[in-house]
């Protein structure tokens, strides 16, 4: 009976958090269909609610926003909307940082989660992995006086929470694994295998 119970708990405790994770991103993309007239949501136009609708307006809206951002009329119009929002005190300083982050995190030519580390914390005797985020620059770096390595320390089993650090480089080692294998790891307390990242010969 003990066997068949913990069996079942494996089975059943990935599959109900992946439908509560899914429902919780469904529900709140949904609330995206309140961006549309009364008159046109769909439960005026059906008679009832459909769940996801409110998933395929959000890559709607993501999409088009991509598509007018990309032309030159589009970015002008974003940098005008840009200039606007730096003259608000408070939503320049949230604008400006979160735009910072985002650009970063998504550029292509960035550092920013690219690599996979091994640094020491939280004393010297004990490891954890972390995720190269950039370079101290300017001032910090010169008071740091050797080259160092800007990381994000990710906390188990939530790793959207962590620590920001900066190690030398000399104390910091290169995995050849994949981010989001790191990820799994990270979030499994361990549990989950990391694979060595495949390369293209």
């Amino acid at each position: 009976m003990k066997r068949y119970f913990l069996t079942g708990i494996v089975v059943l405790i990935p599959l109900v958090i992946t439908a509560w994770v899914l429902q919780l991103i469904v529900s709140t993309l949904d609330q995206t269909l309140f961006l549309l007239p009364p008159a046109l949501r769909p439960e005026a136009l059906l008679g009832t609610h459909i769940p996801g609708l409110g998933v395929l307006l959000a890559l709607l809206i993501v999409l088009v926003t991509g598509a007018v951002a990309a032309n030159l009329l589009g970015r002008r119009l974003l940098l005008l909307g840009e200039e606007l929002l730096a003259r608000i005190p408070i939503v320049s300083s949230i604008y400006t940082g979160v735009k910072q982050v985002s650009d970063t995190v998504f550029s292509g030519s960035g550092h920013a989660f690219r690599k996979v580390l091994l640094v020491r914390y939280p004393h010297g005797n004990s490891w954890t992995l972390a995720f190269q985020t950039g370079f101290p620059q300017g001032e910090v770096a010169q008071r740091l006086g050797e080259p160092h390595v800007s990381v994000y320390v990710p906390t188990t089993p939530n790793p959207t929470s962590g620590f920001f650090l900066m190690v030398p480089r000399r104390d910091v080692i290169e995995l050849e694994i994949a981010v989001d294998d790191a990820l799994k790891h990270i979030i499994s307390m361990g549990v989950v295998e990391i694979a060595e990242k495949k390369t293209i010969p």
